[in-house]
């Protein structure tokens, strides 16, 4: 210990301050012996409020535990987790505002306290990235720990998923389905916690963390009311204290092969589009900003196959997938597509974590021989309408779309755009064009409200969505988001009108705006926007003021 001690900062000679907080810590119970150990950081986002994270106060009771038996002092603090199922009508506040946020809160707290280490405890869409940019930020010895999958109810004698019941929810509010059905599946369509066990953000984050090498090998799919789970966050107790010993940092793990490997597992699983945001803002607070990383999702959604059909780009919940052999069979069956000498929190490579792992299922887990399509499942589209890209999780989409031309019906809100479906002026063969949502405009708000409306009302197949907006990680259909430059910097989505026509060809990976390059000329010279800072409160104008670009992942500028 005395070895480990010595290059602790916790250790490090603060003179009297140093002394008040013997004092502080000596007054809270601890003994002499335990003051004089590691501190380590359990970094928790627990809460009553988030289902993804009730639980993670019996996980981090484990982790305290092995953080003790291998000689640390650990101390559990909290920071922000929203749920984005929970938010109602406040969807500004998540993504990125929140995620920001959690990083900041991590290094405020970590940073002023001055702790040798830390393990993260998360589940969920924003809190993840947000965790895990933290731990690229400050660079300490670093684990985390996922919260694992929500597992499957059963109802009228089979399991189901809640995408295929909220799907139901909008036929009922058109009068297209029984009411007393939908709410009977109401009432049972999620289990008490994890994170919504298909492959939208919190478990492609979680799938991130893991392929990153944060995470321990098979913490990405695990079931959140599993031993397996409280065995795996008392071994990241255990750990993080050998990673301290080494002094192995997040940077050392965070490195551009690891990205790059994080990018082509949650390809070859259909991951969420929120990845195009939240990996290169991971990456950028680990110093790598300067590279492109969107280029990088569109080499890999080219040349990474789709090997798992996860729900909603296939029939597979996470529960099915952790039967068939979970991240291990995923991994080993990936590693040639991936960087497998990248090192690990295990203190191993991730080729060696992998090696023995099997496949129980071949129809869940396919090889690279035989998957589910050649291609990634996440697209970046480029064109006159998408100059810096767009993206759409293409995996979600029918093959009648894939080749789309439509005039345009813009909107520049989501109150806007939710009206005129109301209104049924959004038909068959339309682009309905939602702007202003963007970071700069509206802090990266989601679209996923209003594609969930048209969904609902039998248009999924038949109306292309473009935004700069988000959708969330459930995104289905042809549905184009994060088009960028957004609408708020004066990017072409902004020049946009009613009946211009939008060519939308997802196999040339193309998106173009039909109308004459002195057309646009014109409307730029009549174009003004400004952030509507009196709608909105300090927190939000700051955000905006902030955040930077999307391509580097909306983190400060």
């Amino acid at each position: 210990m005395c070895d480990i001690l010595s290059s602790c900062r916790s250790s490090w000679n603060y003179g009297v301050a140093r002394e008040c907080r013997r004092g502080l810590v000596r007054g809270m119970g601890y003994t002499e012996e335990e003051f004089n150990r590691p501190i380590v950081a359990v970094v928790n986002s627990w809460n009553e409020y988030n289902p993804g994270h009730i639980h993670l106060r019996n996980l981090s009771e484990r982790v305290k535990q092995g953080i003790r038996e291998a000689g640390g002092l650990p101390f559990e603090l909290m920071t922000t987790a929203v749920c984005d199922g929970m938010v109602l009508g406040n969807e500004k506040y998540i993504e990125l505002p929140s995620r920001n946020s959690i990083a900041d809160e991590v290094e405020l707290i970590v940073e002023s306290n001055m702790f040798d280490a830390m393990v993260m405890l998360s589940t969920c869409d924003s809190i993840v990235p947000g965790h895990l940019m933290a731990a690229a930020r400050l660079n300490i010895p670093t684990i985390m720990v996922t919260g694992g999958y929500m597992p499957m109810p059963f109802i009228d004698g089979k399991s189901v998923n809640y995408i295929e019941l909220t799907d139901n929810v909008g036929k009922t509010m058109q009068g297209n389905y029984d009411k007393s059905t939908a709410e009977r599946e109401v009432s049972r369509m999620y289990t008490p916690c994890g994170a919504c066990g298909v492959m939208t953000t919190a478990n492609s984050m979680c799938l991130v963390a893991e392929a990153l090498g944060l995470a321990l090998p098979g913490n990405s799919i695990m079931n959140a009311t599993s031993s397996e789970l409280l065995q795996c966050s008392y071994r990241a107790g255990l750990q993080i204290m050998e990673l301290l010993k080494k002094g192995i940092k997040a940077r050392d793990i965070i490195t551009e092969d690891a990205v790059e490997n994080a990018i082509n597992a949650t390809m070859a699983m259909a991951g969420s589009t929120n990845l195009l945001m939240h990996i290169p803002a991971i990456a950028t607070e680990a110093g790598m900003g300067d590279i492109k990383w969107w280029q990088r999702f569109d080499i890999a959604s080219k040349t990474v196959p789709q090997i798992v059909a996860a729900s909603p780009s296939g029939p597979w919940h996470l529960q099915d997938i952790d039967r068939a052999g979970g991240s291990y069979a995923l991994f080993n069956e990936l590693m040639p597509k991936l960087h497998g000498n990248a090192l690990t929190v295990t203190g191993k490579t991730l080729a060696e974590n992998y090696a023995d792992a099997q496949v129980y299922d071949r129809e869940i887990i396919r090889s690279l021989d035989n998957p589910i399509s050649q291609s990634g499942a996440l697209y970046v589209l480029y064109g006159s309408l998408a100059p810096e890209g767009g993206i759409i999780k293409a995996g979600a989409v029918k093959e009648s779309m894939r080749k789309f031309s439509g005039p345009a019906k813009v909107y520049d809100s989501l109150e806007d755009a939710a009206t005129a479906l109301d209104n049924n002026e959004i038909k068959p063969g339309d682009v309905a064009v939602v702007r202003y949502l963007g970071p700069k405009a509206r802090f990266g708000t989601t679209a996923y409200t209003f594609q969930k409306e048209l969904k609902g009302r039998g248009l999924a197949d038949s109306v292309a969505i473009v935004t700069d907006g988000r959708f969330s990680g459930g995104s289905s259909g042809l549905s184009i988001g994060y088009v960028s430059p957004e609408a708020g910097l004066g990017g072409p989505l902004a020049l946009v009108q009613d009946g211009d026509i939008i060519d939308i060809d997802l196999d040339e990976r193309k998106m173009d705006l039909c109308v004459s390059e002195d057309e646009l000329n014109k409307r730029k010279k009549n174009w003004h926007w400004e952030f509507p800072k009196e709608k909105y409160p300090p927190f939000l104008r700051l955000f905006s003021k902030c955040v930077g670009s999307l391509a580097k992942g909306a983190v400060w500028e």
